[in-house]
């Protein structure tokens, strides 16, 4: 996925709401927590840490117990300093004072509480890189030089490990932004992991690759339970029973009864937004649902071309609900004119959103219906709607309809099972189509004939079809 990369939309929550659920993360709460414990006598290493003989007070104050108890504590801390909820004032000191971030949690608006979460999620992010570090007094005294790390003895590539996380959640983001599901469907783990270690070219895993997918659950899982109390994700862990020791990795499912147990996750609404900020930051073309309610009609239906079903129907609900349903209804039959090839499914979109409309959008379709090429879909728009004295439409105008709504069918979904039926029912209930179909004067006729052609499943008529392009073509010059 380059950085050039379209994305489909994001449909994210109110940022009202999004900022209440970044304040009931744990990540941030504790971190809240302690900036406001802090005071004159609290002490901070050199690396901004809280010293040792601070963690059991700081632990307690967040209710931790047991033997990860200071670690969580500190951890907590780091993302206080990291975030701006305290701020060291005197280096040699070693003392700290509570940092504008505080107040930005308690007076600031949601945008800016939401800036603070995206900082206290980079921090998760970071620490979820790296691995579990027992070997870590070897790696350093392995080192060229006093607290240098030798990478290769701790057996840790951070540059590669930072860009596998990476990979993971983009995926994850792509299979939540393209779902119909607003809130994202739970993704089994070994799915995840396969996504960005087997080559899409690779019809059956190797041992090898089997090996590495079973590897990447294990640093998944650590990192995932990470990343939970932070609110980017929900989290089902690996079933430990299915290890039968300690040391070893559990060998992927071999069928899908028990997948669940392997885990599951997926993105928060708030993870959504969290990941949908990190992408734009890195250059990522990644729009969101309501990015087109200020622009034209023509900017909403080239826009949400590409959009997944659930997706355009929200953008254009969104995009109705700020104009007169009338006027919008216009402005659409305006902006779906055209004989240029994304026309079609403009025309598509145009029809979708004026179902939206309801009947005030009557008057606006009967202009059109002496237009050549909104004529068509505004006699469908009208019956559908049980409008009377509707005209009928000529044979020319149905041939032109035809070939219009494939060719809309064809950019909207390629060579789909819907696509396959519809070319089959046209063939059958129209003895001759062909015949008549390559005459019809529009720009996508050979094209869709074509497509009619590799579509059918009968040889005979889809030889037929191929004929009938050929004779497009030849009366078009193309």
């Amino acid at each position: 996925m380059s950085d050039s990369s379209i994305l489909p939309p994001a449909r994210l929550r109110p940022e009202a709401e999004l900022a209440h659920d970044a304040l009931s993360t744990p990540v941030l709460s504790r971190a809240a927590r302690l900036a406001r414990w802090a005071g004159p006598d609290t002490r901070v290493d050199a690396g901004a840490g809280l010293v040792d003989e601070q963690l059991p007070a700081a632990a307690a104050e967040l209710g931790l117990t047991g033997e990860d108890a200071a670690a969580d504590a500190s951890e907590a801390w780091r993302v206080a300093v990291d975030t701006g909820l305290v701020e060291v004032v005197d280096e040699e000191e070693g003392t700290v004072t509570a940092g504008d971030g505080l107040g930005v949690l308690t007076g600031g608006s949601p945008q800016d509480v939401l800036g603070v979460w995206l900082a206290a999620l980079e921090t998760v992010l970071d620490d979820a890189s790296v691995p579990d570090l027992d070997g870590l007094a070897d790696a350093l005294a392995e080192g060229e030089g006093p607290g240098e790390i030798d990478f290769d003895a701790l057996g840790w590539d951070p540059e590669a490990e930072a860009e596998f996380l990476d990979g993971v959640l983009g995926n994850l983001y792509l299979l939540t932004v393209g779902g119909e599901d607003a809130d994202g469907t739970m993704v089994p783990l070994p799915a995840l992991a396969a996504s960005v270690i087997v080559p899409e070219d690779m019809a059956e895993p190797t041992d090898d690759v089997l090996e590495r997918i079973s590897d990447a659950m294990m640093r998944l899982d650590d990192q995932f339970r990470m990343l939970e109390p932070a609110g980017l994700v929900e989290y089902r862990p690996v079933d430990e029973a299915l290890m039968a020791d300690a040391d070893e990795e559990p060998a992927a499912p071999v069928d899908d009864t028990d997948v669940a147990r392997y885990g599951m996750v997926r993105l928060t609404p708030l993870g959504l937004y969290g990941l949908r900020a990190r992408l734009l930051e890195a250059g990522f073309e990644a729009p969101a649902v309501g990015d087109l309610v200020d622009k034209g009609a023509d900017a909403l239906l080239d826009g949400t071309a590409d959009f997944p079903p659930a997706a355009a129907h929200a953008e254009t609900a969104q995009w109705l609900d700020r104009r007169d349903p009338l006027q919008a209804a216009r402005e659409l039959l305006a902006a779906a004119r055209g004989a240029d090839q994304g026309a079609p499914l403009r025309r598509l979109r145009c029809q979708q959103a004026l179902s939206l409309v309801g009947t005030a959008a009557e008057p606006a379709l009967r202009e059109v219906l002496d237009d050549p090429e909104l004529g068509g879909l505004a006699r469908v728009w009208l019956a559908e709607h049980g409008a009377a004295d509707v005209p009928p439409p000529s044979e020319a105008l149905i041939f032109w309809l035809t070939i219009d709504t494939v060719a809309a069918q064809l950019a909207a979904e390629g060579n789909s099972e819907e696509l396959r039926s519809l070319v089959e029912g046209l063939a059958r209930q129209h003895g001759g189509f062909f015949d008549t179909a390559w005459r019809v004067e529009h720009p996508a006729t050979a094209d869709v004939l074509e497509a009619m052609g590799r579509l059918h499943p009968d040889k005979r008529i889809a030889k037929e079809a191929r004929k009938a392009a050929f004779k497009a073509r030849s009366q078009h010059g193309s």
